[in-house]
């Protein structure tokens, strides 16, 4: 009877001598010292400047697709988002060209400079698009373009001997210029744009938006956003890819107040107060193309050129060619398949 507690006393000793075995913390812990005082100078800062001098030796791709009817100011507007002459009309082709039959795929390179960076640009024109009066599966050639130059990437990435930098003919950024009729997106605008937000980066423009005025163009812009809300369709730049905080809140913001872009290209210059100036000239006045109080042109531009080129880019090869690559590599068992010419190249290699 007098053992108790004695034995109760040995225990409340040993659970002060040891303790209870913690558990382990499921976060790891940051490393001391992370934010560490350096002493001197060492030059860690220059990596950037080594980046740059390495991009600015090798240039950069940039491959833009312009998909509409004939007739909505197309290749204006790539000349004025280069100002120069870029597109397929401006470059040499035959301005009286009969309507094709079919939708035709035109690619034509140029290589631009400005200050000191060099830019290896190619313009796709897309003429015959929805130029029909049977406009069926008019957007399939565009589609089957599309990814012939994801595979053409693929072939060379899958080669045992591939080259250190790898031609990109990949499309980067697509713009579709919707008919300026105030009213709503007609059928093929939703279903080219269905069928392709999910291979390309879609970029929707409201062409020749001089000849709305303020109240349609505001009304117009809200109903195509709408509209392709209810139908589901994702434009650049997609939600779901917004990487963080500061990216989410700046594409919101161009989601729910710019997209699409109203816009009004030209590549004649005027004299306005002045200042030269790219306009059109209309009987009661000049349009300004880079003045925000008159289209959205600017906006497009920066956009496009100014803000978000590379993350174009990015998308592209990241998003949109990984799920071309996984899904065909998937289909042939880990390897697009042998044709007599890559045979003919492995063997070579080997």
């Amino acid at each position: 009877p007098h053992a108790g507690p004695v034995e109760s006393k040995n225990e409340a000793a040993m659970s002060e001598l040891v303790p209870e075995p913690r558990q382990k913390p499921v976060v790891p812990m940051k490393p001391m010292g992370i934010n560490a005082n350096l002493l001197g100078y060492i030059g860690i800062d220059t990596i950037i400047e080594q980046m740059r001098k390495k991009t600015m030796k090798t240039g950069f791709d940039f491959n833009i697709m312009v998909v509409g009817q004939s007739g909505l100011g197309k290749s204006t507007l790539v000349n004025t988002l280069f100002k120069s002459q870029v597109s397929r009309k401006s470059s040499g082709w035959n301005r009286e060209e009969k309507i094709p039959k079919t939708v035709e795929i035109k690619a034509i390179g140029h290589v631009i400079e400005e200050g000191g960076v060099k830019m290896k640009l190619t313009v796709i024109d897309t003429p015959g698009f929805g130029d029909q009066i049977n406009n069926e599966n008019c957007w399939e050639p565009i589609e089957k373009y599309i990814n012939e130059q994801y595979e053409k990437f693929l072939k060379e990435e899958v080669n045992i001997a591939r080259k250190k930098r790898i031609p990109d003919t990949r499309v980067h950024c697509c713009l579709y210029f919707i008919s300026p009729t105030g009213h709503s997106l007609r059928p093929l605008d939703l279903e080219f744009m269905k069928h392709l937000s999910k291979v390309v980066n879609i970029i929707p423009v409201i062409a020749k938006a001089d000849t709305m005025t303020l109240e349609e163009k505001t009304e117009f812009k809200q109903r195509v956003r709408k509209e392709l809300e209810v139908n589901g369709i994702e434009f650049y730049p997609q939600k779901e890819f917004d990487e963080d905080l500061e990216d989410k809140t700046e594409n919101d913001k161009i989601r729910q107040e710019s997209m699409p872009f109203a816009v009004v290209g030209s590549d004649k210059e005027y004299q306005v107060n002045g200042k030269r100036v790219l306009g059109r000239k209309t009987p009661w006045g000049i349009i300004e193309v880079e003045n925000l109080t008159h289209c959205e042109f600017a906006l497009l531009r920066d956009f496009v050129i100014r803000t978000h080129l590379q993350d174009l880019k990015e998308v592209t090869h990241n998003i949109h060619y990984e799920t071309y690559r996984a899904k065909r590599l998937n289909d042939n068992g880990g390897l697009p398949p042998m044709t007599v010419e890559t045979e003919e190249n492995h063997e070579s290699n080997l």
